[in-house]
């Protein structure tokens, strides 16, 4: 046993003289010299190239490692066998994201990447006046040398834009308006929101199946069309116009509008605009991706037809633009908004300042606004909410008492179907009828009937005689206009 010792520690000698002569022949720099050779060389010969993404860029937040982060949640949790679990500030859905050190596997158009989330504990820090986190996270993209055009080009510009729609969806919506008088808030901001929770839905919105999927149809185009209003010079905005009787679901539609396409939506009060200028710092100030709400535009400020107006203009001032009129919604004369000014809002030059935003204008009286306004680039899409319909009344039947067409008997459903046209009742009658008594459906039910039949024998008997006449007027305001008239109860 003696020798055995003795013999390892002559071993152990031998190679303590061998390292330390290596040491002495060759130095530390000629060492990381020839490691740096090895790594070149091995790099040469592999396949695969890698790509490092920090949490840390120098002291700022990487934005892509929060995009990668994102995107991978999206299917990690389907792949992955383990995962963390987190959930943002403002977010509604629970997020799924890759453990430390763990690897997945992601393909792009056929090509198969691999994702590696690093998580390294970072060494003692020295007194900085921003302390670092104490563990150094990122992602490392392995991808063949072959695919590594596709992949810098196409599938981070692939990623950036799922995060984002992942992030939209998931976060809470906000609800704008514009503060008093245009004073900011505590950063700087003219805008004060607050989290926007109305359940509204294209599937709950009481309106004929076949409108709805039209204009689900349009928005998704709109959505989708970045390409196309780039290839055709027009900036990527659309406008609605939504007219109707109070009651109709005006509201709601715009509600559903944004749930649909997840978007803020901006509720501009005009009669707390001064001027034109606050109005476009106004819309500087609104984000890509919103819907900017102007409710009730006949009534917020004095927006009329010109043509229904009193020609009291002297001969000076009959060379001035028409459209260039001052605007007033008070009579201390407080708002000095132009209809010019409204118009370079929706579709001048500011209104290019940002991209994907939809303008969504309501009134009552359609008749009553300026046709400047009506046109196509300011008001694309004119939408008329009318009185409940038979398909639309089934839909608040569904939503209120659960009642589908085998529910109701065959009987209840004819009568009901040949007297909601004749009765002329919105949505919001209709739906206060049935939350009144909606613990007792067939009370409902009934109810019901009996309030579209009273309200039949009111409208027969009234004159048709003035409603002929506001037809067409508005026919006229509208300048020969083909959208739907809505009709009118004396």
């Amino acid at each position: 046993m003696k020798e055995y010792w003795n013999s390892l520690a002559s071993v152990l000698g031998v190679l303590a003289f061998c390292q330390s002569l290596l040491q002495l022949v060759f130095p530390p720099q000629l060492r990381f010299l020839s490691l740096r050779f090895l790594n070149r060389l091995f790099q040469l010969f592999s396949s695969y190239c890698y790509f490092d993404i920090t949490e840390i860029d120098g002291f700022n937040t990487n934005q892509l490692y929060n995009a990668v982060q994102l995107y991978l949640s999206s299917f990690v949790s389907l792949n992955g066998t383990r995962f963390s679990l987190t959930r943002p500030l403002n977010s509604t859905a629970t997020t799924f994201g890759l453990s430390d050190n763990d690897c997945i596997f992601d393909t792009f158009s056929g090509v198969t990447v691999l994702w590696e989330h690093v998580v390294i504990q970072r060494q003692s820090q020295t007194l900085t006046w921003r302390p670092l986190p104490e563990e150094k996270r990122g992602f490392t993209l392995r991808i063949n040398k072959k695919d590594k055009p596709l992949i810098l080009h196409s599938y981070l510009d692939y990623i950036l834009e799922k995060s984002d729609e992942i992030r939209r969806k998931n976060q809470d919506r906000l609800l704008y308006t514009n503060t008093r008088g245009g004073s900011l808030d505590s950063r700087g901001h003219p805008w004060e929101s607050v989290p926007f929770k109305h359940p509204s839905t294209f599937d709950t919105l009481a309106m004929h199946p076949d409108k709805k999927q039209e204009i689900m149809a349009d928005l998704r185009d709109f959505a989708d069309g970045q390409s196309f209003y780039q290839n055709t010079g027009r900036a990527w905005k659309r406008g609605y116009l939504l007219y109707g009787p109070p009651g109709t679901g005006k509201s709601s539609m715009i509600a559903a509008m944004a749930n649909y396409l997840c978007y803020d939506i901006y509720d501009l009060e005009l009669t707390e605009v001064h001027n034109n200028s606050e109005l476009r710092k106004l819309l500087m100030k609104t984000s890509s991706k919103s819907i900017i709400v102007i409710e009730d535009i006949d009534c917020s400020v004095n927006l009329t037809n010109r043509n229904n107006n009193k020609k009291k203009k002297s001969n000076k001032s009959s060379y001035c633009d028409p459209e260039a009129r001052c605007v007033s919604s008070g009579e201390d004369g407080g708002n000095s908004i132009t209809l010019s000014g409204l118009l370079n809002f929706t579709d001048g030059l500011w209104s290019c300042c940002g991209s994907e935003r939809i303008f969504v204008f309501t009134t009552n009286h359609i008749e009553k606004l300026d046709p400047a306004l009506l046109r196509s680039g300011r008001m694309d899409m004119h939408i008329y909410m009318s009185y409940c319909s038979y398909p639309a009344l089934k839909i608040l039947l569904k939503n209120y008492l659960g009642y589908d067409e085998t529910g109701l008997d065959c009987d209840v459903l004819k009568q009901l179907a040949e007297v909601v046209d004749e009765a002329k009742m919105t949505p919001a009658d209709i739906s206060e009828i049935l939350i009144k008594n909606r613990s007792n459906k067939q009370k409902a039910v009934g109810e019901l009937l009996e309030a579209m039949k009273t309200r039949n024998m009111k409208c027969g008997s009234l004159s048709q005689k003035n409603s002929d006449e506001d037809e067409e007027q508005e026919k006229r305001a509208l300048e020969g206009s083909d959208f739907e008239q809505p009709c009118k109860k004396d």
